[in-house]
């Protein structure tokens, strides 16, 4: 279990920082989410706050969509997504800021609220989860935060939270996605493969497979990993996004050993994309 709820208020207080100090040319940068500029994603942001007050909190769920396959639940999500992001185009970068410091809190006391081992009320798909606690629904909003904050950092080139403190977090959760990336990959029983990310902010994670799914292991056994990967850590972000994809980062990503596992490997994605 990894326990992120003191995390919020802390990304929301560089955040707030983040966007004060934006000039309106900082505002209108194009980020590595192709479509949002950065006003489109604080906008996205608030959005999450909103959304999670509204639908959690409050149990108000609106028109319910429907949703009979993962395709119906990303097309929804995409079509909501946009919707918001044109809407909130008519609002100042300022009332922006004001909203997100109004809902910040609320969405801090709210998940701060939580019994972390009850069943949260959506599951973490891309982590394989048919049910998921509510420590990894939090988990999952924790990468979210991240993630867009640092899409607009690195859009107008203020870093801040490429640290151990915020960064490693965020990895750790990511990895979650890959045992399940690896499904359907077979190999002999006890292989393993090693995942580093490199950087003062990365780590190193292990994965070993146990003649039926891969399971994460905290060290090392006995056996060398049959695959080895690395992959600096202002690359893996994006990569683990989907922002960028392997085929854009070959010279960022490093595979000893099995390739064909390693290429399997590399297509982890721990968003709903």
């Amino acid at each position: 279990m990894i326990d992120l709820t003191d995390k919020f208020q802390d990304l929301d207080t560089k955040l707030f920082a983040l966007l004060r100090s934006l000039n309106n040319e900082e505002w209108n940068k194009q980020t590595i989410a192709k479509l949002w500029k950065v006003k489109d994603v604080v906008a996205h942001l608030l959005d999450g706050n909103i959304r999670t007050l509204s639908g959690l909190r409050d149990n108000y769920k609106g028109e319910p969509p429907v949703i009979n396959s993962y395709q119906d639940l990303l097309d929804f999500l995409n079509a909501m997504n946009a919707e918001w992001v044109t809407s909130m185009k008519r609002v100042s970068p300022k009332m922006l800021i004001d909203l997100l410091e109004h809902t910040g809190p609320k969405f801090c006391k709210y998940y701060g609220s939580l019994d972390l081992l009850e069943k949260a009320e959506y599951s973490v798909a891309w982590a394989g989860e048919n049910e998921s606690k509510n420590w990894m629904h939090i988990a999952r909003e924790y990468t979210e935060k991240f993630l867009h904050q640092q899409q607009i950092r690195d859009a107008v080139g203020k870093q801040g939270l490429m640290t151990k403190r915020y960064f490693y977090p965020f990895l750790e959760v990511c990895m979650f996605a890959l045992p399940y990336t690896l499904r359907d990959t077979k190999a002999e029983i006890d292989d393993t493969i090693k995942m580093e990310i490199t950087g003062k902010a990365g780590g190193i994670w292990y994965v070993q497979y146990n003649g039926k799914s891969w399971k994460i292991i905290d060290s090392l056994s006995e056996n060398l990993p049959i695959t080895e990967i690395s992959i600096d850590q202002d690359s893996s972000w994006k990569l683990f996004s989907k922002s960028l994809r392997p085929s854009d980062l070959t010279d960022k990503i490093k595979i000893i050993g099995n390739q064909k596992i390693g290429n399997e490997a590399i297509s982890l994605v721990s968003f709903m994309v």
